[in-house]
């Protein structure tokens, strides 16, 4: 009986012993090499987590290897009711500054120059032209011509909002840039306020009782019956279609301007990620990933243009239409 005992657990040892080197011959064929290991972590470093970083607002403003710390310019949150203020300094708040201040410095410009013509001075050149092109552009073909009379009052704001946008949509765009309007946060402010606007625009040019119709519609000559019908059904058509504006406004520039930069940080990822100098598919994948990505640059330039004429000119759209709503 001891014996069987014996033998049997000395069989048990030789399966295991035999198991176990094995697994190690299939490990050892199945092993990634030291190249391919240096090749997967160097696939590693560019990934989503690195993307959303330069797309994101942060607490400090980033210079190649040298940043500035925004943390102590943070400030606790201001509660009104259910809602949260946060009032801290970001990177996307510096920016913003930034287009701000260069707005206030092209309203300037244009505004001495305009000065100088009055006086009969030698009309400008160069930018100062092009910026007084920009401005007569906006002011006739798009602020005065889809607001129409009385649309003198609404310029301003016209102007103000291509040109901030425009700024904040470039600023993203130099090297170190971050562009503010890829932040929902600042295109839905942006189309509050043009909201705000809209409807103020609205209650003026029709009063209390006209205003009142673009939300409470009947069309004229239904019976009761009917026109308490259509009451019911246009009265939310009507809500949604004023909320619709704003919303589309917002999402149209933070949704054009955040995927633009998703392109160029993932043809800059490819670079990365698959180029090298000693074989020739890593010369590809950087020869082709910059081509395009110049091409997509330019294309961001335009864009930028393009999205802050679109908000601008719905903008004028929306103020005239409910200027003459109904």
């Amino acid at each position: 009986m001891l014996g069987v005992l014996r033998e049997t657990w000395l069989l048990r040892d030789t399966f295991l012993v035999r198991g176990a080197m094995r697994l190690q011959e299939h490990a050892a064929e199945h092993a990634p090499t030291v190249a391919q290991a240096e090749e997967a972590a160097h696939a590693e470093e560019w990934g989503t987590e690195a993307m959303i970083h330069h797309i994101v607002d942060a607490t400090t403003l980033d210079f190649g290897s040298f940043s500035i710390d925004l943390s102590p310019l943070q400030l606790p949150p201001i509660h009104v009711g259910g809602l949260e203020i946060d009032l801290s300094i970001t990177k996307h708040v510096v920016f913003l500054f930034l287009a701000s201040v260069l707005t206030v410095l092209t309203m300037w410009i244009a505004a001495r120059a305009a000065q100088r013509l009055e006086h009969g001075e030698q009309a400008p050149g160069g930018l100062l032209n092009a910026m007084e092109a920009f401005y007569l552009y906006l002011r006739d073909d798009v602020a005065l011509a889809n607001i129409g009379r009385g649309g003198e009052r609404f310029v301003p704001l016209v102007i103000a909002l291509f040109f901030f946008i425009l700024y904040a949509n470039l600023l993203g765009l130099v090297p170190f840039g971050a562009t503010a309007t890829s932040n929902i946060n600042v295109t839905a402010a942006l189309a509050l306020i043009a909201l705000v606007v809209i409807e103020l625009a609205g209650f003026v040019a029709l009063g209390p009782r006209g205003y009142l119709r673009t939300i409470f519609y009947v069309p004229p000559g239904l019976n009761p019956a009917m026109s308490a019908l259509m009451l019911v059904i246009m009265t939310p058509v009507e809500l949604i279609g004023k909320l619709a504006k704003p919303f589309a406004l917002a999402v149209r520039l933070f949704a054009n301007m955040t995927a633009g930069h998703f392109v160029l940080l993932a043809l800059l990822g490819l670079i990365i990620t698959y180029g090298s100098l000693t074989t020739g598919s890593g010369w590809i994948a950087i020869i082709g990933p910059i081509l395009l990505g110049l091409f997509v640059m330019f294309l961001e330039i335009f864009v930028a243009f393009l999205q802050a004429y679109i908000f601008a000119m719905l903008t004028s759209v929306f103020i005239g239409l409910i200027r003459h709503a109904h």
